[in-house]
């Protein structure tokens, strides 16, 4: 037999058998965002926004599409569920600082008018996530309000 052939299947082989390999899936309990939509009160509108443009990767629940199943593309999104929430994760809101949670709304602000936010590569995807304008708005002005109610909350001395 080729060696080109030979390959061909060493890797065909070795591509089978990944598929039953992947990384922990990101499947934590709805409760977890419970504690983050308590305190900082979105509206229905912006709530429904947060269910389809964020909570995938800003939280503990994700909802997998079909081709997660399929290896190396699990990894690739694990990759960025990880990074979406070690940057914001309303899942583990509760706990944080005052000082700490309007830094990451200060972010959000930034991050949504900029538009860097959801990231192309989920709403190439998921285009029910992409933000209109007037979505962009209501988010802003939503953070915009808790930003509000953070700053007058006491500060530890």
């Amino acid at each position: 037999m080729k060696m080109g052939k030979k390959i061909l299947y060493f890797t065909m082989v070795v591509l089978l058998v990944v598929q039953f390999f992947g990384p922990e899936k990101n499947t934590g309990d709805l409760t977890s965002i419970d504690y983050f939509y308590k305190e900082t009160n979105p509206p229905e509108d912006v709530k429904i926004i947060l269910k389809e443009s964020c909570n995938d990767c800003h939280s503990d629940i994700t909802r997998y599409p079909w081709y997660n199943n399929i290896t190396p593309i699990n990894y690739w999104l694990n990759s960025h569920i990880e990074n979406g929430k070690k940057h914001f994760n309303i899942s583990n809101w509760e706990g944080n600082s005052v000082k700490r949670k309007d830094h990451k709304f200060e972010e959000l602000i930034k991050m949504v008018e900029e538009k860097e936010m959801p990231l192309n590569s989920y709403t190439w995807v998921h285009s029910e996530a992409k933000l209109s304008d007037d979505q962009i708005k209501s988010v802003v002005n939503w953070a915009k309000l808790v930003r509000v109610k953070y700053a007058l909350e006491p500060k530890p001395e």
